[in-house]
């Protein structure tokens, strides 16, 4: 692979003096991927935390607190989802990057994202959802998905949690395929979900 390749929603973001932003990498080989696994959770959550502070509940309603509470289980979840996925197919001792970006305009949008290497199968098993993903209903992929997985009591690679994200939480996301910049042997993904709050 010599050339960058981009699927889906995928949005060119880049820190500006007029938007928040959080980029946190991971060292994959500092620790074991059990203890990498309990971090992804307490990661996910301060990413969530961070967010809500854009968006205090004003008011003591109970709808303010609702959305404010609803925008910070979802960006935990989409979190969390993204740094497992990463850590789980991240191929080589190549660092993991999660990103974090608040944009305002036009509408408000958190953006989140996970780059981690892959290996030449496992990207192409990943080109292969995307295109599928593309050609289906997914809701009806979601519960696909859910029966193989029932189904099949070997390890499987469901993308249930990609599909719960566009089903539950209303996500755009994309994907961009590319070498790593000092290394071009190395295969990199950056999966990106857009969040509308």
């Amino acid at each position: 692979m010599n050339e960058v390749e981009i699927y889906g929603d995928f949005k060119l973001v880049s820190a500006t003096k007029k938007q928040e932003f959080l980029q946190i990498n991971f060292s994959p080989s500092s620790v074991s991927i059990q203890q990498r696994w309990r971090n992804n959770g307490l990661s996910a959550d301060f990413a969530a935390d961070y967010l809500t502070t854009f968006f205090p509940a004003v008011s003591d309603s109970s709808s303010a607190r609702r959305k404010q509470a609803e925008i910070k289980s979802a960006v935990s979840y989409v979190a969390n989802e993204l740094l497992e996925n990463a850590m789980k197919f991240n191929y080589t001792d190549y660092p993991i990057q999660f990103g974090m970006h608040l944009l305002n305009e036009p509408e408000v949008t958190v953006i989140l994202y996970t780059t981690n290497s892959l290996s030449e199968t496992a990207m192409k098993k990943f080109k292969q959802f995307i295109q599928t993903l593309s050609e289906s209903d997914p809701a009806e992929l979601y519960l696909q998905q859910l029966e193989r997985s029932a189904e099949s009591e070997a390890e499987t690679t469901s993308m249930v949690g990609i599909l719960t994200m566009i089903t539950d939480h209303a996500a755009k996301l994309g994907w961009k395929f590319e070498p790593a910049p000092d290394d071009p042997t190395i295969l990199m993904v950056t999966t990106m979900v857009q969040l509308a709050v």
